[in-house]
């Protein structure tokens, strides 16, 4: 069987056509049917597959094999017979998308070149987002907008995007981006004084067709720079949500959206500032309950020992007051708090006495269900079963005697 006539191949812009059914297979994921042309594009360099309809029948997915003969999978079995001529229809929005995405990285893969001398090694067409890994190892945020500002560019200029099909040797005469992997007859997508790429995707007959071109982010990834852009309407959906967001910031400041910035920064100097401030507060909090709780004990062996469960009170809080206790006089503090998920327990010794509290709390921990260990002066953990942590503070307060 020959290979199947591509007709987006040379010209993306074409969504309807007939062809003729060469073969039918069925497959586990659906009918497989082979046309003797087609205008999907199968899944390949980078880029997702078209989806649209054979007939009345749903196409879900497109693969190309070694042979270069096109598989359309359908959703549901279908009655196509062999020979018979069929209509077929590319989802017009899907195509273009990619459309989109795959012109634009051609643009903004040269603007890179031209940018910081980086070249392309990778492409991904993701459903929101698009990556390129670049060879880059020190990106910047200057470089990305350089970039993005060369494409844009390109796009504005509305330059025509050309297809070129040419033997090897004819490839060798161009000028190309990089080097083909395909032998025989090369495909070659040209943007007007401005690149050469060897290319079996879709594209835009004209630059201005792609919109605009946005990079979002970039990120060091295995000694390359990975960079996420977004093209045409993609480029706007992204503006809109991250208008909205903006605006929404600014609303909670009572302020036009421009200003939102420098307010969310003041807002957040001012949160340290009081949490500051909170932690300060609490820390005298947690010295004169310290103090409150050792005056309610007696000493015995050269030291006291505070014993407590709190009901929903912050670990943190807890664990404070843990260390305030010992830190005041010679003592032990084992203390616990029940939440809604289960308890948390924190045992703590003063320096000037011994043992260790972390085989301790192991101890503990298995009496609720769980786990916990640390240091022996100070250890903490817990577990799910909360009707047991009064047991194993006792069971802990019984062992001290020769954890100390």
């Amino acid at each position: 069987m020959k290979p199947t006539d591509k007709l987006y191949f040379t010209d993306s812009s074409i969504l309807d056509f007939e062809a003729s059914v060469l073969d039918v297979i069925e497959g586990a994921a659906g009918p497989r049917v082979i046309l003797d042309r087609t205008a999907f594009y199968p899944t390949g360099g980078g880029q997702p597959h078209d989806t649209g309809t054979l007939g009345d029948s749903r196409v879900i997915d497109v693969v190309e094999n070694e042979a270069g003969i096109v598989h359309h999978i359908l959703e549901a079995p279908a009655n196509l017979v062999i020979g018979a001529t069929i209509s077929g229809q590319v989802d017009r929005t899907r195509r273009l998308d990619h459309l989109q995405q795959h012109s634009g990285q051609h643009i903004l893969s040269q603007a890179f070149i031209q940018a910081c001398g980086a070249e392309t090694r990778s492409f991904h067409l993701g459903p929101d987002t698009s990556t390129i890994d670049i060879e880059l190892q020190s990106p910047s945020d200057m470089l990305m907008r350089n970039a993005e500002e060369i494409a844009n560019t390109v796009v504005f200029d509305d330059r025509p995007m050309l297809v070129h099909l040419v033997n090897e040797d004819e490839a060798a005469r161009l000028p190309l981006r990089k080097e083909s992997a395909v032998q025989g007859t090369i495909r070659v997508i040209e943007i007007e004084d401005f690149d050469w790429s060897p290319c079996g995707g879709t594209h835009a007959a004209r630059t201005g067709q792609i919109g605009l071109i946005a990079v979002r982010s970039y990120e060091r990834a295995k000694k390359m720079t990975r960079v996420e852009f977004v093209c045409g309407r993609r480029a706007l959906q992204d503006y809109r949500r991250a208008h909205d967001t903006a605006v929404r910031v600014a609303r909670l400041f009572s302020a036009e959206r421009d200003s939102s910035p420098d307010l969310v920064a003041k807002a957040l100097e001012e949160n340290k500032e009081l949490k500051r401030r909170s932690h300060g507060l609490l820390e005298l909090a947690m010295t004169a309950e310290a103090l409150k709780a050792l005056a309610a004990v007696t000493s015995s062996r050269g030291f006291k020992l505070v014993k407590a469960v709190f009901d929903r009170r912050e670990f943190e809080e807890v664990r404070i007051l843990a260390s305030k206790i010992v830190e005041a006089e010679p003592g032990i503090a084992l203390l616990a708090t029940k939440q809604p998920d289960g308890a948390r327990m924190v045992f703590a010794r003063s320096t000037s006495l011994t043992g260790d509290l972390g085989k301790l709390m192991s101890e503990a921990c298995a009496i609720v269900g769980g786990r916990g260990g640390g240091r022996p002066d100070i250890a903490q953990g817990g577990g799910p079963n909360t009707d047991k942590i009064e047991q194993a503070l006792e069971a802990a307060s019984t062992s001290i005697s020769t954890a100390v």
